[in-house]
């Protein structure tokens, strides 16, 4: 590659996460053409996978979007890569259509948090708020929301935008006098008006820097903590970030209120938009040491009745751990937890999030400590992008009444999809083999999950 065809790629990887879709699809369609001209050298894809990276729609602490996201993997050879954002379904089409551009086994997902009644007093799996808990849809396959998914979307997104501006309003008297208006400092840091807590911790730090004569001197008075101390934090800057956040957003500190049962919505309102949306219901577990979390088998007996379908697990917390007796608990507790997924059959959907600086882009597969899972992990995987390349192409997927009809138990759902996600190739290859196994068979009243194992 020449030096000028370098610095090209260079802005066009740039250009891939502008807030404009229009300026993301040229980009990206550039690049395809540049590595199809054999002036860009990607390397082949690894059998590896990030099933749960964050985009712009709500937060990526590296700025990618759908496009940014899809080409990331190709560009680094990960065969496997799925994107999820808190509340929206925002920028679903765009990542599977790059996905299919770039050949990437894609998949697309929402994360949102929910009231869980049945764990009202205690603890899962965010932190310090008894009955508040992350849950998540995965496989899900178009931007707009079939009802009663709209509705409930909706409600989401409204109810996230007052618990936002009701945070500004309390850090606003606190940090005075560096305070940040919603809809000129946040809003604006986000293509579609989906803020989180993370847009507004960049704001309030963005406004410190430019209004504080001494920025380090201002934290360290808000933040309680000795200048020195404060100015190590200031040159990390993802520590310096968790400490920010921590100290003025999560429990105690002067931006938080404890949520209550109707702080969100049900988990059962929850899944009645996944379902709406022909998405798999999936668990969320963070390390198996919450109350709730040690009563894991409870827990996903409830989950798995009401329809819960997968597990999603960030591995690299789990055992990417300096503390060497905190790392074997919880290598332990990562090894627990995926004996129980796969004891209900429920495959796992696991990745990094990229929604705070410093995650990783893809994990550890070669680690020692996730070698006995590496394959469950890989397997889970191919099972959503089974699902999804089946909703995508033929509307065939998990919750299908084709599927129910001759896939009746999960065990058997979780083996074909998997198989049709290692055995169907992303983009046109992959959408003709199917469209050829329907037509062999006669079409789709006839066509059987045999069909799409066996023939081709």
């Amino acid at each position: 590659m020449t030096s000028m065809d370098k610095r090209h790629q260079e802005g066009l990887e740039i250009q891939l996460n502008d807030f404009a879709p229009t300026v993301r699809k040229q980009a990206l369609e550039e690049l395809v053409m540049m590595e199809k001209a054999g002036m860009i050298k990607n390397p082949a894809p690894t059998e590896v996978a990030n099933m749960h990276c964050h985009t712009f729609y709500s937060f990526n602490a590296y700025h990618f979007s759908p496009s940014g996201l899809a080409w990331l993997a190709r560009k680094n050879g990960y065969a496997l890569m799925g994107k999820v954002d808190f509340d929206v379904l925002d920028g679903i089409e765009e990542f599977l259509h790059a996905c299919d551009r770039v050949g990437v086994r894609g998949s697309a997902a929402i994360e949102t948090r929910v009231f869980f009644k049945e764990f009202a007093t205690r603890e899962l799996n965010s932190p310090g708020e008894p009955g508040i808990y992350y849950h998540m849809g995965i496989g899900l396959t178009e931007d707009q929301a079939p009802e009663p998914g709209g509705s409930i979307l909706a409600d989401m997104r409204s109810r996230s935008a007052v618990r936002n501006q009701d945070m500004i309003a309390r850090l606003n008297k606190y940090l005075y006098p560096v305070y940040i208006n919603y809809d000129q400092d946040v809003l604006p840091m986000t293509p579609a008006g989906n803020a989180t807590e993370r847009h507004i911790l960049a704001a309030y730090l963005n406004q410190a820097d430019q209004i504080s004569s001494n920025p380090i001197q201002f934290w360290s008075d808000k933040l309680g903590l000795p200048l020195d101390r404060a100015m190590l934090l200031y040159q990390d800057v993802p520590a310096f970030q968790n400490q920010v956040r921590s100290k003025l957003m999560k429990r105690g500190g002067p931006g938080y209120t404890l949520p209550g049962s109707n702080s969100f919505p049900s988990v059962q309102d929850f899944h009645r938009a996944v379902t709406a949306c022909h998405g798999l219901i999936c668990a969320a577990w963070v390390d198996g040491l919450s109350a709730g979390e040690q009563a894991m088998d409870e827990q996903l007996d409830i989950l798995v009745s009401q329809g819960a379908a997968a597990l999603n697990i960030i591995p690299d917390r789990n055992w990417n751990i300096s503390d060497v007796e905190m790392r074997k608990v919880k290598v332990d507790k990562l090894y627990q937890v995926v004996d129980l997924a796969l004891r209900m059959d429920l495959p796992l959907n696991v990745g990094t999030e990229m929604n705070t600086y410093g995650q990783k882009l893809i994990d550890d597969f070669n680690a020692p400590e996730l070698e006995p899972v590496r394959q469950y992990f890989l397997d889970g995987a191919y099972f959503i992008y089974g699902h999804t390349v089946m909703q995508t192409c033929l509307g065939l997927g998990y919750h299908s009444s084709w599927s129910q009809t001759f896939l009746p138990t999960r065990r058997e759902r979780n083996s074909f999809y998997t198989q049709i996600g290692k055995k169907v190739a992303p983009g046109p290859n992959g959408r003709s083999y199917l469209a050829g196994i329907v037509s062999q068979a006669g079409g789709m009243a006839h066509v059987t999950p045999g069909d799409f194992i066996t023939k081709g």
